[in-house]
This record gives structure tokens, sequence and C-alpha cells, in this order.
């Protein structure tokens, strides 16, 4: 065989994914619980892509987290502390104090990194007729829109994912990858799947670049939450997509679609939807 005619093996590639708000719908006696007090109105997953030298990026982190936990105005800070007491510091957008979000922006912002990130208003009458009331579903149909544009890389996708219960076990993600599979077969009937992908689910006290993705998630989710920007404004064109899933009212124009130019703003809030 001509050594010019082997085809070239894929290249591997690895990519983080985390979440930000809940996929909680419901409370005791399945009262809706959106609007709640601690009940996000939004879920959001995003796929976060580190260009640079992985083995350095995650010595970055590491040293970050080092730095907050040996220091003695950061260490006292009761959600800083307990984690150190615990398993160890590391970052969580949620938990930390403003000065160690503050440290962890800018660490985020001198990578090379992009993110794009998918979120999902949580509405009642669309979780019981699409999602079957099932959380995990819920979870399930949000990655695998996140995975379908994809599918067509060519390459091996490593796909480092944040541990979260049930909607994280292989079963629910290996769903994930067949909705995304079976959408782009309908989109594009004539297109083959050249990804392989593979599911790495992990902590993130062993994969501390899952906390870039978390930082990531959580600033795209504020903005929907609260109409806060400053977190997404500061992170810039590193967010190089945002898409707000069941926006059906901006269907027609793409609108839902954020990214350089079409940027979210402080209207993207959302206030808790009709039951």
């Amino acid at each position: 065989m001509n050594p010019s005619a082997v085809a070239p093996k894929p290249v591997n590639d690895i990519r983080f994914l985390d979440e930000a708000g809940d996929t909680t719908f419901f409370g005791k006696g399945r009262v809706p619980a959106l609007g709640q007090n601690g009940v996000s109105n939004t879920f959001a997953i995003g796929m976060v892509k580190i260009n640079s030298d992985l083995d350095h990026a995650r010595a970055a982190v590491r040293q970050l987290q080092a730095d907050v936990a040996a220091d003695r105005y950061l260490n006292t800070i009761p959600s800083v502390s307990k984690k150190i007491a615990g398993k160890g510091f590391y970052f969580h957008a949620t938990d930390d104090p403003p000065e160690v979000r503050q440290l962890f922006y800018h660490l985020i912002d001198s990578m090379d990194c992009s993110c794009e990130v998918y979120v999902a208003r949580k509405i009642p009458k669309l979780f019981a007729r699409q999602h079957h009331s099932r959380e995990a579903d819920f979870y399930a149909d949000v990655l695998s829109h996140l995975l379908k544009n994809k599918l067509q890389l060519d390459r091996n996708l490593v796909l480092c994912i944040a541990a979260r219960g049930p909607s994280t076990k292989n079963a629910n993600l290996q769903r994930a990858l067949d909705i995304a599979t079976a959408r782009n077969a309908r989109s594009r009937p004539n297109a083959s799947v050249s990804t392989r992908m593979v599911f790495d689910v992990q902590d993130h006290l062993v994969e501390p670049l899952l906390n870039v993705a978390d930082y990531m998630c959580w600033s795209v989710q504020r903005v929907f939450e609260r109409g806060e920007t400053r977190y997404y404004d500061f992170l810039g064109e590193k967010i190089k997509l945002v898409v707000d899933l069941y926006d059906t009212a901006s269907y027609a124009h793409s609108s839902n679609y954020y990214g350089r130019t079409h940027r979210l703003t402080a209207a993207n809030r959302i206030s808790p939807p009709s039951p």
C-alpha cells in the first residue's frame, strides 16, 4: 500500500464541560419550585477549549489554588476554610467570595481559551412534554445541543465533564449523544459523523480545568438570572457563543444566538415562567 494513501490518525482533543444553575422544577409533593430562593430559572451547560498546553494550564490553576489556601487574608473566609478543611480548596464561582473570584477571573483572562454555553429556560410545560418530567432527560437534551455541532470535527474528542449525580451516568451521557446524532441526521442527512466522543466524568479537585468551565458558565448564567453582565463582559470574546435554547420568539432570525457582535445584555434577564 502506498504510505501516502494511508488515512491520518484522528487528532485527539480534550474539552472541559460544566454547568450552572440546577435542574430542579418541583419541591416536595411536586410543588412548583421555580422562583423560590435557591432554585434557578435557567440551566446552562458550557464547553471550554484550552488552546495552550494543558499541563501548564492545570499547573497555573493548581498554583493559584495553593496561593489562596495559604493566604491568611483569604483562608479564614468561611467558604474557603470549609473547603481547605475538607478535601482541599478549588475554585467554584457560586461559593467563592469576591476577592477569590477576582483572582481567578484574572487567571482565566490570561489563558488562551474559549467557551460556548447553551442555556435552557426552565419551562414546566416543556419539561413535562419533552423531558417526561425527569431531570436527567432535561440535562441530556441540553447537552445534546452542545454536542450536535461537534460531530464533524474528524477527531477523537475527550469530553471531561463535571460529575453531577444521575445526570452524568454513562447511560444518560450516551442518551445525549444519541439525541445529538439523531438531530444531526435530520438537519444534515448527507453528512457523516466523523467525531468519536468519549466521556470522562471527573471531580473538580481531580481536574482543575473544570474550574474554568464552571466560572465561564456562571458568568453567562448571572446575565439570565440577575441581569448582571460584568463577569460576562470581562471575559469578552473568550465566551464565543451563547445559545438561548428555548427562546422561541427569537428563532426566526437566529437572534437567540449570541457572539462577538450580538452580545448579551441586562435585557436577557428572565423571570420565572408561568406553570
